[in-house]
């Protein structure tokens, strides 16, 4: 259950402030800019190791005669993959050095204002996903993510804090968009527990 919160009092005015800076975050994008284009193309092993960890039994995913008398005409993947074909390899070395990120980063995230005002404290709230059509085997995807919105500053059972959510929009090869994703979490200061 996401953390109950309600307007904070904020000292934070002026043309430099916190919520000047965040505001000016909101529509550019996140990391380089650049199209996360997927390692890999869509492929039955990701698929079938998906389908298995949840227990998902539909054969349009793993059973090519099933999925070639189906509307789709083929295997295609479980909607809500979209997100892993486009994710980065994890790199292990370092990932200590970079505050347990899976990936390094060049220059400071998009978060690091919030970071530097205290406001260390990440609470993933929830992930909403738009589904335009399913993907089939061999699709190369790329993915682009922007910043969506910042709140102001809310008072949370965890803290005062700010709610971050960006949007990562996933194309084909030809750039027809296939789904997004608006994933949102808490930054947030945490109370001193007494």
């Amino acid at each position: 259950m996401p953390p109950t919160a309600r307007p904070s009092p904020s000292s934070d005015q002026g043309a430099g402030s916190l919520s000047t800076r965040l505001q000016a975050l909101v529509g550019r994008p996140v990391g380089s800019g650049a199209a996360s284009v997927a390692p890999d193309p869509v492929n039955q092993p990701m698929i079938r190791h998906w389908a298995a960890a949840f227990e998902d039994d539909n054969p349009v995913y793993t059973d090519p005669e099933a999925a070639a008398a189906s509307r789709f005409g083929g295997i295609v993947a479980p909607p809500l993959m979209l997100q892993t074909w486009t994710m980065p390899t994890p790199k292990i070395t370092g990932i200590r050095e970079r505050g347990g990120s899976p990936v390094g980063s060049e220059g400071a995230g998009p978060l690091a204002a919030l970071d530097d005002a205290g406001f260390v404290g990440t609470l993933a709230t929830n992930s909403e996903f738009e589904i335009r059509r399913y993907v089939h085997l061999g699709e190369i995807l790329s993915s682009t993510t922007v910043m969506e919105s910042i709140s102001e500053q809310k008072q949370t059972r965890l803290g005062a804090g700010y709610f971050v959510t960006w949007l990562t929009t996933y194309v084909d090869a030809v750039g027809e968009v296939v789904g997004q994703q608006r994933f949102r979490i808490l930054k947030f200061k945490p109370e001193v527990q007494r």
